[in-house]
């Protein structure tokens, strides 16, 4: 592994920073979360078109650049710094991934190069709160997550030959916008009880009826979301009814884990920074706060715990990237390099709260803003210690036969 960013992976880094610090100030950044959208479609286009973000990791046969999942996580990091809102997350890493892997070539011809070009956008609709469940982050994913018959979620059955939808998602990042809902719903009854997914069309229009969403209040608001009711909605299935659903969604749930890790990495550095450049100037008692020794030594460790999150995101990237190129399940640690960057994002914003002292959590300073983003996403995605949990499990870590081969001896195991 040759862990040096290649001249253009350096590229889509200088451009892409240069880019959200023009265009993506403390300002516009709070003017963009308070519109219908929740982001600047402006910046989203110049993302999209400009320096096509969205299909940055998808087949130039589809219209995408052919990147790998490290040039994506390298740009979510960059975003993650300026924690930039915008619809990446749910269409790039969540939406397109899953239309690639399980949808007809009819399907991928047609909707992927409306996904790489951002003249569609996409959600992954989930019900409850279960989307890390359903990514296999924090458990197995094959259970009736979906829920069904009484358990509610979203049900699906097919009346003369057309797939209609009833139930509700609470929790669909970007679900109020996107115009395309990729929703998880359980089918088959008793006989033949299974999670598929189905494709919502033109939902951010007057398309399909009988769909109501609804943009909730988020402790994040530069992660929008919103309520997704399906009242016998119309719906396309993705692929076809024997598509291993679980396989590629916990497939692109490591992927996603990846990238999500890289973005939180990319806020926890930029709130350190900050953090920095304000001991520095802040005199108390005739000096800088940032020359006494106990300053040194809480920065110090958010220094050493932001590296190390940064290490392992870098690796958990590359590992996805190197597993979606060979097509093979290899090793997966998504999850556990998310679990540490949003521990160190954590870390960085709740010191940098204190450090700022009596402005570190007012509304008007941006400091609380980095820590909403951490406890928001361990919230969707975590939490921390069910990611580390449901990653110990998978690899028996604390089964007493673990590691070891048939006749007793010890054996090599990489974790």
């Amino acid at each position: 592994m040759d862990a040096r960013f290649t001249a253009e992976q350096e590229e889509i880094r200088r451009t892409l920073r240069e880019l959200l610090l023009k265009r993506c100030g403390p300002e516009d950044l709070r003017a963009a979360v308070l519109t219908p959208a929740g982001y600047d479609p402006a910046l989203w286009e110049a993302l999209a078109r400009q320096l096509g973000l969205p299909g940055l990791a998808l087949p130039e046969v589809y219209g995408g650049v052919g990147c790998s999942v490290t040039e994506l996580a390298l740009a979510c990091e960059e975003s993650g710094r300026a924690l930039a809102p915008s619809p990446l997350l749910a269409t790039a890493v969540l939406g397109a991934p899953l239309v690639l892997a399980l949808g007809a070539e009819a399907q991928r011809a047609e909707l992927l190069p409306r996904l790489a070009s951002g003249e569609l956008t996409a959600a992954l609709a989930v019900p409850g709160a279960v989307l890390a469940t359903a990514l296999g982050l924090v458990g197995d994913n094959g259970g009736d997550w979906a829920g069904g018959g009484r358990a509610g979620g979203v049900q699906a059955r097919q009346v003369d030959g057309v797939w209609r939808l009833y139930g509700q998602a609470a929790q669909v990042l970007d679900g109020h916008s996107a115009g395309l809902l990729v929703v998880a719903a359980h089918t088959g009854g008793f006989a033949r009880s299974r999670t598929l997914l189905y494709l919502v069309r033109d939902g951010g229009g007057d398309g399909s009826a009988g769909l109501v969403r609804v943009r909730q209040t988020s402790l994040d608001e530069t992660r929008p979301q919103a309520r997704i009711e399906l009242r016998d909605v119309e719906a396309e299935l993705l692929g076809d009814e024997d598509a291993d659903v679980d396989g590629a969604l916990a497939g692109v749930g490591d992927m996603a884990a990846a990238v999500l890790a890289a973005e939180a990495v990319g806020a926890a550095d930029r709130a350190l920074e900050r953090t920095v450049e304000y001991v520095r100037q802040r005199e108390q008692f005739g000096r800088a706060i940032g020359s006494f020794q106990a300053v040194k030594h809480r920065l110090a460790d958010v220094y050493v715990e932001v590296q190390a999150a940064r290490s392992a995101a870098y690796y958990a990237a590359w590992a996805a990237g190197t597993d979606a190129a060979t097509g093979t399940g290899g090793e997966r640690v998504g999850g556990l390099a998310l679990a540490q960057a949003l521990e160190a994002l954590r870390r960085a914003a709740a010191e940098g709260i204190q450090l700022h002292g009596g402005i570190g959590f007012t509304w008007e300073h941006d400091a609380h803003l980095y820590f909403k983003r951490a406890a928001g996403d361990e919230s969707l995605f975590g939490p921390v210690h069910r990611l580390r949990g449901y990653a110990a499990e998978v690899v028996r870590l604390f089964d007493g036969d673990r590691g070891r081969d048939g006749d007793g001896s010890r054996a090599e195991v990489t974790v």
